[in-house]
């Protein structure tokens, strides 16, 4: 039975919300270093102790529920707020120590995969990189950059447009037995996938009358939004930045040539004093860098 006021078993919560956000308890297993069978014992115990099922099994598949999801994309950022609070307690030297704080999707598809590229020229440098997609206060939380998504308005902020980013439906090849919608009109009948971007803005560029997709899962998370789409549950409007790895592989495809451009951008945001430390500025050099070579090899394809 579910008791109030309680705070669940924190391994629970742990091996749940790395189940949901990978869809999968193997991988989960071996993010935290447990079993298989550790994280499907921690997460039915979790389901027990909620008295809600988290998620849907069909043998070792499993599918997060609604409700699953809403709770893991909350214990996601109550997770990043932890180690955000834990980091600023350790006795690490400030003069070496970049945070940077990204909103996710940028974190995880772009930033991550070329942040060895830094540290392979500033070893002497030690890097944090936190997930959040909250509009923390940067000085109060003593995050050094912030990488955001929005309009610019950062108040009191030393703050650097990075570049923009276009969104555009996407597909399994498996979506539906390989029967892919041939012509924009055909997402009347497609199941859509829904998130923090609206269809509306597309539908309008394609030409066509569609109001916009409700019920089902809102996904907060990107990431999960592709994830979703590659497991063949519907299709996905995405943004290139976030999709363009699946894309690559094949995992999804990109329906029509269809694109609009999304009204918030990328941003580097800094606080006064920190945008100031050698770090800082260095990162913001290489940062600019690594965006000028992506666009350049974008405008290539």
């Amino acid at each position: 039975m579910s008791e109030t006021g309680r705070l669940p078993n924190f391994s629970a919560l742990r091996a749940f919300e790395a189940a949901a956000r990978h869809q999968n308890f193997s991988r989960a297993a071996e993010e935290l270093h447990l079993t298989h069978g550790a994280i499907s014992h921690q997460v039915r115990a979790l389901e027990e102790e909620l008295g809600v099922a988290l998620f849907i099994r069909k043998g070792r598949n499993v599918k997060v529920t609604p409700e699953g999801l809403r709770f893991a994309q909350q214990l996601g950022r109550s997770f990043a707020d932890i180690t955000a609070a834990a980091d600023a307690l350790r006795p690490t030297s400030a003069s070496t120590r970049l945070t940077v704080s990204s909103i996710p999707s940028f974190a995880a598809r772009w930033l991550a995969p070329r942040l060895g590229r830094f540290i392979e020229q500033h070893p002497e440098v030690e890097v944090v990189l936190q997930a959040s997609g909250q509009l923390q206060d940067l000085a109060r939380d003593a995050v050094d950059v912030g990488i955001r998504f929005g309009r610019g308005q950062y108040p009191g902020m030393v703050v650097q447009r990075l570049m923009g980013d276009t969104y555009y439906p996407v597909v399994s090849p498996h979506y539906r037995g390989g029967l892919l919608p041939a012509e924009p009109q055909a997402l009347a009948g497609a199941t859509l996938l829904r998130s923090v971007e609206p269809w509306k803005p597309w539908f309008r560029a394609a030409g066509l009358a569609l109001a916009e997709p409700s019920g089902g899962v809102m996904f907060e998370d990107l990431s999960m939004l592709v994830r979703s789409a590659v497991d063949g549950d519907g299709v996905a409007l995405v943004r290139h930045v976030v999709a363009m790895q699946e894309l690559a592989s094949g995992q999804l495809v990109r329906l029509f040539d269809v694109s609009v451009r999304c009204s918030d951008e990328y941003y580097f945001v800094s606080p006064p004093g920190a945008a100031a430390k050698p770090q800082v500025q260095a990162f913001r050099a290489w940062l600019l860098a690594e965006v000028a070579s992506f666009q350049q090899q974008l405008s290539l394809h």
